[in-house]
């Protein structure tokens, strides 16, 4: 189930930059989009985990540049950091024989690492697209599969798997695999014991305020090594950070970040909770289902978009803020569980302080209506198809 959206990005990229880095999580279908791609370029797929394939690049220059006329697929990009400085001249040198576009097309499950390090030697000469799991616009539009989407989460395997034993089995394989094999590589350091237990008291508060200090007592480690692991979940896409909204109106804020296991299904398989009837009981609930919604919408929601959460002392909260690009404005969202739509007090006064240009409350429901002026209820799905037209 690869995304049209992001299909059409890829190719579009491709045809006016001379590198495209596909930016996701492991198991989302990075390979099999690029793998189709590939098929009708004629492209070179160069796996860098293979050990074969890195060896073809002992000597980059020589061998990438005889394939200077096909584009050149490299998985797993981030093994191979050295390989950036090279692909800058190769794709200079390239520019000037006219073949300025549609040379790389790279795959990496690492954002910042890799933001990084093609920031640096590739300015100018990349394009970036970010693929994240499924969500709610590429399910079937009933029910059934939304309640599926929230408790298998949306990696294909998982949600796609022949019942709810089987996907919770392959998101635990999958915890494990990053434990034991991407951990050690960007931190070889840090004991992937340590950090599941960290991952699993993130589930546990998900969407908390981030307490370094609470955390690093239960670890026994400092805050500081709790938050470089929390950087690490979040470089790999596995955590969000949800930011709190700067804004000075003479308010007390609350300045720490909100965290949230950024897979629902990934969250369920941390604590445990193998279907629905057993999320519907589990005090996680709640709290799941407002990082679902989040997540959902912020995956739908239009490039070079903030977002953020407003939060006071005196209990005032929006759960997502969004800044969006042209004149769309501030958009306030409160997330609730269940087919009421009511939103809280604290929702109204945070309106009042903050005077968004729209308001609105996403719930379990489907119908939408006004609830107060420039307030609406939604359910999640259009809510999710608004922020993506264009």
């Amino acid at each position: 189930m690869i995304p049209r959206r992001i299909t059409d990005k890829v190719r579009e990229a491709l045809g006016y930059q001379a590198a495209v880095a596909i930016i996701g999580p492991r198991q989302v279908g990075k390979t099999t989009l690029a793998l189709e791609i590939g098929d009708e370029l004629d492209g070179l797929y160069l796996d860098l985990e293979d050990r074969a394939d890195r060896d073809k690049l002992s000597d980059p220059r020589l061998f990438l540049e005889h394939f200077e006329d096909r584009l050149v697929i490299l998985d797993e990009i981030h093994r191979v950091p050295e390989l950036f400085q090279e692909l800058r001249g190769i794709i200079d040198r390239g520019r000037r024989k006219g073949k300025g576009t549609g040379r790389f097309l790279m795959l990496g499950s690492a954002s910042i690492d890799l933001l990084r390090q093609s920031g640096e030697s590739l300015a100018g000469r990349i394009a970036y697209v970010d693929m994240g799991p499924l969500d709610i616009l590429e399910i079937p539009d009933d029910a059934d599969s939304l309640n599926k989407l929230w408790v298998r989460g949306g990696y294909p395997d998982s949600y796609l798997a022949q019942d709810d034993d089987r996907s919770l089995a392959i998101r635990k394989d999958f915890i494990r695999t990053y434990l034991q094999r991407d951990v050690g590589l960007f931190n070889p350091r840090l004991p992937a014991e340590t950090l599941e237990r960290l991952w699993t008291m993130l589930a546990h508060s998900q969407g908390a305020l981030l307490n370094a200090s609470r955390l690093a007592t239960g670890l026994g480690a400092s805050p500081q090594t709790v938050t470089r692991y929390i950087d690490l979940l979040a470089d790999l896409l596995l955590v969000r950070r949800l930011p709190p909204y700067r804004t000075n109106i003479g308010k007390r804020l609350v300045k720490s970040p909100k965290v949230y296991v950024r897979d629902s299904g990934l969250t369920h398989a941390l604590l445990g909770i193998p279907d629905y009837n057993a999320l519907a009981g589990h005090p996680v609930v709640g709290a799941s289902w407002e990082g679902f919604v989040i997540e959902n919408l912020l995956g739908a929601a239009p490039e070079r978009m903030l977002a953020s959460f407003y939060r006071t002392s005196a209990g005032a909260e929006i759960d997502l803020l969004l800044e969006l690009p042209g004149k769309n404005g501030l958009w306030a969202i409160e997330v609730k569980l269940g087919s009421s739509a009511k939103p809280g007090k604290g929702f109204y006064n945070a309106c009042e302080d903050l005077k968004p240009d729209r308001a609105f409350v996403v719930y379990a429901g489907e119908d939408r209506y006004p609830i107060a002026k420039n307030m609406e209820a939604i359910g999640l799905r259009a809510m999710a198809g608004l922020l993506s037209k264009p």
